[in-house]
């Protein structure tokens, strides 16, 4: 159990690391901060931290040591060369990346001694400590447990998602492809109704009611993806009924001079997908387009 005496370090200090430190500090939390450019840490320190010389002195500090870089690479350069200093020492990464280059790092991290965890943080800056705020970790059971206390200081929907250090990136990456799949269809919405005269923020109430909606799609078509069995009831819809609706869309974006490369998009996928035979399933037979091996 933490005791709230559990020391941290943070390396890195852009904007997300400023409010990790920042956060540990409000916490009470002994705070160690290191950054290329230590005139970044002017604010942390006035506030009580610690300011390292080294990343070898900021790892010395803490026991918990906590990484947020630009890249991976970076993060090699900064604490690679470290070696031995680090045995003993629990790393959590904080750095955006790639499901490869984090179970690489979590290779790199056992061979030196150090427990790792790597972690995806989906929230801005202003938003490090919310209770709303989510950040993922994976990694050993054991090791998040033991600092969880510590790290649910930074936003009360912490989670962890099991053994595979890859697992935080793949989350990341997929839930920000379903923010900009959902704003680039909003924009493109308010394009086609402001045509009419319609404001953006009268065409809101509309577009969260259907979000709402959509909600209950995902939620059976990811239980007939589980089902493996490749079957898709079209408990809603048909593709090809879909495909008829898209239609419309693409002509009205073409009539009203809106760009039509997001419905054109969406026309090529279902058509291709309904050429398989999967014209009287629902929307979720479109995955198996998704699927498909890179050519």
């Amino acid at each position: 159990m933490d005791d709230n005496r559990t020391s941290v370090s943070v390396l890195g200090l852009g904007l997300m690391g400023q409010a990790l430190a920042a956060t540990f500090l409000k916490a009470g939390r002994a705070t160690t901060v290191w950054n290329r450019s230590a005139d970044k840490a002017d604010r942390l320190v006035a506030d009580g931290a610690v300011l390292a010389g080294t990343p070898a002195d900021a790892v010395a500090a803490s026991d918990l040591v906590v990484v947020c870089l630009s890249t991976y690479d970076v993060v090699h350069e900064v604490i690679g060369p470290l070696g031995d200093a680090l045995h003993g020492k629990t790393v959590v990464n904080l750095t955006s990346g790639s499901s490869e280059q984090a179970r690489d790092t979590a290779e790199w991290a056992r061979k030196n001694g150090a427990a790792y965890l790597d972690g995806a943080i989906m929230a801005t800056p202003p938003g490090i400590g919310a209770e709303t705020s989510v950040l993922f970790y994976a990694g050993d059971e054991a090791v998040f447990d033991a600092h969880e206390p510590v790290l649910r200081l930074l936003g009360g929907g912490t989670t962890y998602l099991g053994t595979d250090h890859g697992k935080p990136a793949l989350f990341d990456v997929s839930l920000l492809g379903l923010m900009w799949g959902a704003l680039n269809s909003f924009l493109h919405g308010v394009a086609i109704v402001e045509t009419g005269g319609v404001k953006a923020r009268e065409f809101v109430p509309w577009a969260h009611m259907w979000l709402d909606a959509i909600k209950i799609f995902t939620a059976d078509y990811a239980a007939q993806i589980d089902a493996g069995d490749g079957e898709f009831p079209a408990n809603d819809a048909r593709l090809e009924t879909h495909l008829g609706a898209l239609r419309h869309l693409l002509e009205e974006s073409e009539a009203l001079g809106v760009d039509t490369a997001l419905p054109e998009y969406s026309r090529k996928l279902m058509e291709g997908v309904i050429a398989q035979g999967h014209a009287r399933n629902s929307y979720a037979s479109v995955i198996t387009a998704y699927r498909r091996p890179a050519r």
